[in-house]
């Protein structure tokens, strides 16, 4: 491949910060979370939110309990600008929510944003953004640094004469493509934007330092974001955050390391919908500090519920194996990983019975799960699933959750080959429901179809247990052979298993 074509981040842009703390420091608490799903997730769909589905997804953030919420690009989209009157029109948005709207650095366009948010009675932000990476500047914009720089205080300007006398109105500026910006150049643009608007510690600024397209490992982006952290102007007075994007499949990396640089604030979308590769995953930032004990104050106990409602408004699908949310990613389907969960939920409600709590509010420590799925509102129905690749400890998992079937270890091994000649032959997946007609058919009907029962030896072993359904299952072990009944007495369950056992003797 002509990878010579390509320069490192270190030929393309200076990384000052050659000291630095953020690797020393811990996650003690989550940063403000702020969605952009409505405005960047949805200029990146094939086929953008029409106003039923782009309402019934702010409803949802709102449910989730998102305080602040990119809601739209006024100036762009006449269905934005309506949304952004609906919510100004209606009690739709709770008191305690802030709007947030997008607007680049052009007066015409900023006066139609301001006039989008005009009567809204909850707070609003009005971002700003402008690119000033050299690229941008020399190909998109044909501007020099003096030049962008002087653009971007026309825009600030026009912002304040606009709407710095709307009550509950704060300002946010994002130096889009940052972290391919000369970290003076960056620096000096938002001291200059932080003193047009004249930030306070009671109305800040939030500056947003975005990683519009992904370019360096995630090390860089700290060290990025905490040079601006340590050397910005009015930083009492500055809410300071991040917009990462995942070109290079670490975006999620960037936002924790950048949180621990400084970021106090972090956009994204609910599952990294967004251009190219996506935004960052809020779900998974959020469900990676809970998974640490730390809460992410934001609710996704019903995690299935969320991802229809995504799934529904963007046309997207989540993927099986996205993380948290994906239909597959706390399931099991080898031998070696199911008879480690089988083992550490049992061994979990025991440690739950010995504490005096109920299971959901014991310590979590099962393997292969970092956290419990009823935590995200799933049951362990879906924890472990049978084919080919798969042991005993999961057969008897199923067969034991599902029909109360708790096979001695015997059997379970003797089972195993079994479900494996099965799973061999279909090639597929087996459920619980053929699990059982399976046992039931390599077991029970053999003694039910003219075994006689031969009398128990001196060495006969014989163990049975209650079913849910009040039946009761026997396993047998004569002199001859092995075998298993099910019948609604203890006796007669017996005397089932001890046919079986005559039976698989003589075949």
């Amino acid at each position: 491949m002509p990878s010579h074509r390509y320069r490192d981040v270190y030929t393309r842009v200076e990384v000052p910060l050659a000291e630095r703390e953020w690797p020393a420091r811990r996650i003690t608490e989550a940063p403000l979370w702020v969605p952009v799903d409505l405005r960047d997730g949805n200029q990146a769909l094939p086929e953008p939110m029409n106003p039923e589905r782009k309402r019934r997804f702010f409803e949802l953030l709102v449910a989730m309990g998102y305080k602040e919420i990119e809601v739209g690009y006024p100036s762009a989209s006449k269905t934005d600008h309506d949304f952004v009157r609906l919510l100004a029109e209606t009690g739709l948005a709770p008191a305690d929510v802030t709007i947030v709207v997008f607007t680049p650095a052009r007066r015409d366009l900023i006066e139609r944003t301001v006039a989008s948010v005009r009567g809204l009675a909850n707070p609003v932000v009005i971002h700003l953004y402008t690119a000033t990476a050299p690229v941008w500047r020399d190909v998109v914009l044909g501007r020099d640094r003096a030049e962008l720089g002087g653009l971007i205080d026309a825009g600030a300007r026009d912002v304040l004469e606009l709407a710095g006398d709307v009550a509950g109105v704060r300002f946010e500026f994002s130096p889009e493509v940052f972290n391919l910006t000369e970290p003076d150049f960056v620096l000096e643009v938002c001291d200059r934007v932080t003193t047009r608007w004249d930030a306070t510690p009671e109305r800040p600024v939030v500056l947003n330092l975005p990683a519009t397209v992904e370019v360096a490992t995630p090390n860089v982006y700290a060290d990025q974001i905490e040079y601006m952290h340590r050397h910005l102007a009015r930083r009492d007075s500055v809410i300071l955050s991040v917009h990462p994007h995942n070109d290079r499949g670490t975006g999620v990396a960037c936002a924790e390391l950048a949180v621990l640089a400084g970021a106090q604030r972090v956009e994204g979308c609910v599952f990294g919908n967004g251009e190219r590769t996506g935004n960052v995953d809020l779900a998974t930032l959020a469900l990676n500090l809970h998974a640490q004990g730390v809460d992410p104050k934001i609710d996704f106990s019903a995690i299935d519920e969320i991802r229809r409602v995504v799934e529904h408004c963007t046309g997207l699908p989540v993927p099986a194996r996205h993380p948290y949310v994906g239909d597959l990613v706390h399931t099991a389907f080898s031998g070696t990983h199911q008879d480690a969960i089988k083992k550490g939920i049992a061994a979990h409600a025991a440690r739950a019975a010995a504490l005096g709590v109920a299971p959901e509010r014991a310590p979590w420590e099962v393997p292969y799960l970092p956290v419990d799925p009823a935590d995200l509102g799933r049951t362990y129905d879906e924890v472990i699933r049978v084919n080919s690749q798969s042991g005993k400890g999961g057969i008897a998992y199923l067969l034991q959750t599902r029909y109360g079937l708790d096979l001695p270890r015997r059997l379970q091994i003797e089972f195993a080959r079994a479900v494996q000649r099965a799973t061999d032959d279909s090639g597929t997946e087996i459920e619980a429901k053929e699990l059982y007609e399976l046992f039931t058919a390599e077991y029970l009907e053999p003694g039910r179809s003219g075994g006689e029962p031969v009398a128990p030896g001196a060495d006969l072993n014989r163990e049975t247990a209650v079913l849910p359904d009040g039946t009761t299952v026997a396993y047998v072990e004569t002199r001859t052979g092995w075998g298993v009944g099910i019948a609604a007495s203890a006796e007669e369950a017996t005397a089932q298993a001890l046919a079986s056992a005559a039976v698989r003797a003589r075949s």
